[in-house]
């Protein structure tokens, strides 16, 4: 749903009071590139992914000396993949959005609701 003017005016006016009095917060907290806040996601999950593989290595090597910390490295290594994986498939790119109207504006979102209630009037009224 989109803002009002008057809630967009509040929002403008909030923000420049937060630069105002915290620059520094304020900045942190700005996202310029969503692609580079992607690919360091991507990045950081992949480091998890790698740091689980090598402690699944250095637990198979650990399990003949020291049986219970080559178990225990193992599995650490396994869980640290499983997440790292979990990060990378959490990352994935959403499908685009399906271009606006030539006039510019953007159609209001309708509820899953109210189109299902659409199409069965439709097919009532072809009936």
């Amino acid at each position: 749903m989109p803002l009002s003017e008057h809630e967009q005016r509040l929002l403008e006016q909030i923000e420049q009071a937060l630069y105002a009095e915290d620059p520094k917060f304020a900045q942190s907290w700005r996202v310029r590139d969503l692609h580079s806040l992607r690919r360091r996601r991507v990045v950081r999950a992949a480091a998890v992914v790698i740091a689980g593989l090598g402690l699944l290595i250095a637990g198979v090597i650990m399990q003949s000396s020291a049986m219970i910390l080559g178990v225990a490295l193992g599995v650490a290594g396994f869980l640290f993949m499983l997440g790292g994986a979990w990060l990378l498939v959490s990352v994935r790119q959403r499908p685009a959005a399906r271009p606006a109207a030539t006039s510019g504006r953007r159609r209001p979102k309708v509820s899953i609701k109210s189109r299902l209630e659409e199409r069965w009037q439709r097919r009532q009224d072809d009936r």
